[in-house]
């Protein structure tokens, strides 16, 4: 299953984890766990591109199934802005996957105060 944390300091994300395989399907076949890893690098890579700053990003490159994305910098108003509309975009589009019926079985997306 792949679990999916974000971690919100006052009412902000601040960062999410992502843990876990789907096997959903077999490899290169496993439709869930390519739209959470879409949606996941495609934050990372807006989050340099469009708000201007690298988040501290953890990865396992050789295993897969991790990825640590964690907002430490200090941002300007329209960064935090663009990384709250990037952050929650993502955290839209893999409740939604995890809202269907046919993989609510496949992965788990929660949320943490700090």
């Amino acid at each position: 299953m792949i679990n999916i944390k974000f971690t919100r300091k006052n009412g902000m994300i601040t960062r999410f984890v992502i843990t876990g395989h789907a096997f959903d399907g077999k490899h290169a076949h496993d439709i869930v766990c390519a739209g959470v890893s879409s949606l996941a690098i495609t934050t990372v890579n807006s989050l340099e591109s469009l708000a201007h700053f690298q988040p501290l990003v953890e990865i396992d490159a050789v295993d897969g199934g991790f990825l640590d994305c964690e907002i430490i910098a200090e941002l300007s108003d329209k960064q935090k802005e663009i990384a709250q509309i990037l952050l929650q975009n993502l955290e839209n589009g893999v409740s939604a996957i995890a809202d269907e019926a046919e993989y609510r079985n496949f992965i788990s997306v929660t949320d943490h105060d700090l």
